[in-house]
């Protein structure tokens, strides 16, 4: 597949490429060009264009063409989702509900903008009685989206349709490892009537393509979900030129487990939440804080369930957890699972690779709250350490010793002790009695300290990705 710049298909100017690798097969499944700079400065003089184009674009008319969008993702759902199974290695049935996502999302940002206002200001001021004085929300220009490996589509739904929607040219910058579902969908928006200088994608290594958008003065605003390092990077970057940054990234999500739950739910939500796209997702629990009293019962029903997991062949439907996007991944869970092990915790279920880029779903008990894994170690992958305690005060202080804040989640029958946990959790969303992995399109989706800036859903996307201008009409009441 090639990248696109102004509608047209295009290979490198350095005719370097870049091999996509079905990661369960380790099958060659295509190749895409590795954008040098030459192709990136192109991208950004045709979007420079396409911010006026665009933005001056009536609303209904953007909203004509992105609806046309998501019927044409309605109509090819299935080549979609075989092609987002094939590339990331989430099973068949993940890759179905996400390109479903993807509909509803754009939807959901194409009827809120159509109800997006602006507000007149009341006369308060002395000399001010005969002025109208009103406001309205216009585009920030050029809006670099930089898309992560674990959730391409659905992340692409949420920055693309607010971003698209109010008026902005879009370049999108799609994970190296697995771009070819989101080239795919630029070539629908094209195909529905986008202007070809609406949006641009170039693929290429982050290192360079996301550097180099970042630190050009033809942004406007940089929107990206990946790592904290990688984030930390691109605000200072972006500091140079005061482009408006929009950042959501990692996390160490907790799962709070006391005394008084429902043990069985627990244990649906914590297998649900750390299984799901084989544990790569920011938001899936990722410790698992369990009151003493219940811990023996918790790991044992854990194993008892993670037993009954399924692996294998992504494309089966029966497969209930696919592989890790690549080998790298996976020799990077089993070096944070032996360093675990090394501070003193013991593995009892699982802990090694098989398949090269599979990671068995593992149990680790003795955990202690001083070990990395317990606080600022994120493990993307299928890992579950066990940290008990002996309090409310214990749970909420394990919880906030990590760095990171995205979400959490709790499990108790108590409401007046889940409301009180919630409210001192320092972390972006919490979810009673039901693990962290829980994102609706309408939530302010982001996250505390170092997992984040800014937010992202229908209910904040649309204010971030706009600018409001105040026009006055000086003495018109006279």
């Amino acid at each position: 597949m090639k990248m696109i710049i102004n509608g047209q298909k295009k290979d490198s100017s350095s005719n370097r490429v870049i091999e996509i690798i079905n990661p369960f097969s380790q099958e060659l499944l295509d190749t895409v060009p590795s954008a040098a700079d030459e192709d990136l400065e192109s991208a950004l003089e045709y979007a420079s264009k396409g911010k006026k184009i665009w933005g001056e674009t009536p609303l209904y008319k953007r909203s004509k063409i992105l609806l046309q969008f998501t019927e044409k993702v309605r109509e090819q759902r299935e080549e979609l989702s075989v092609l987002l199974c094939k590339e990331t290695g989430k099973t068949i049935k993940e890759a179905r509900i996400e390109i479903s996502s993807v509909q509803h999302i754009f939807r959901n940002f194409i009827e809120h903008a159509n109800h997006l206002y602006g507000i007149t200001i009341p006369d308060s001021q002395p000399g001010g009685e005969n002025d109208i004085i009103f406001t309205r929300r216009e585009p920030l220009g050029v809006v670099a989206c930089i898309i992560p490996f674990n959730y391409p589509a659905l992340t692409y739904a949420y920055k693309v349709a607010p971003a698209l929607i109010t008026g902005n040219a879009v370049i999108v910058k799609p994970p190296s490892d697995n771009p070819m579902t989101l080239i795919r969908m630029t070539e629908l928006l094209l195909e529905c009537g986008m202007p070809e200088n609406a949006i641009q994608i170039v693929t290429g290594n982050g290192s360079v393509v996301g550097k180099y958008l970042v630190e050009s003065s033809k942004i406007n605003a940089v929107s990206l979900t990946g790592s904290t390092a990688v984030g930390i990077e691109t605000a200072k970057s972006a500091a140079h030129k005061l482009h408006r940054i929009h950042l959501e990234l990692g996390g160490n999500d907790a799962l709070i487990i006391y005394e008084d739950a429902n043990i069985e739910l627990a244990v649906r939500e914590a297998v649900l939440a750390r299984t799901a796209n084989a544990g790569q997702a920011c938001i899936a629990s990722k410790r698992f804080i369990v009151h003493n009293s219940v811990k023996d019962k918790f790991t044992r029903l854990l194993i008892e369930k993670l037993d009954k997991i399924k692996t294998g062949n992504p494309l089966d439907p029966e497969t209930n957890m696919g592989c890790l996007i690549n080998e790298k991944a996976a020799f990077e869970v089993k070096r944070q699972v032996d360093l675990t092990i090394e501070q003193g915790a013991k593995c009892i279920y699982g802990g090694n690779i098989f398949n090269k880029t599979f990671f068995q779903p593992t149990v680790l008990e003795g955990v202690t709250p001083d070990m990395d894994i317990a606080k600022d170690m994120e493990v993307f992958g299928p890992v579950f350490p066990i940290i008990g305690f002996d309090n409310e005060d214990d749970a909420i202080f394990i919880h906030n010793s990590s760095v990171y804040g995205l979400n959490g989640g709790i499990i108790t029958n108590d409401t007046n002790k889940a409301l009180r946990t919630a409210a001192k959790l320092e972390c972006g969303g919490v979810v009673i009695n039901g693990s962290g992995i829980y994102r609706n399109p309408d939530i302010a989706f982001g996250g505390y300290k170092m997992s984040g800036i800014g937010r992202e859903g229908v209910s904040a996307t649309l204010e971030e990705l706009t600018q409001v201008k105040t026009i006055v009409m000086k003495n018109v009441l006279k």
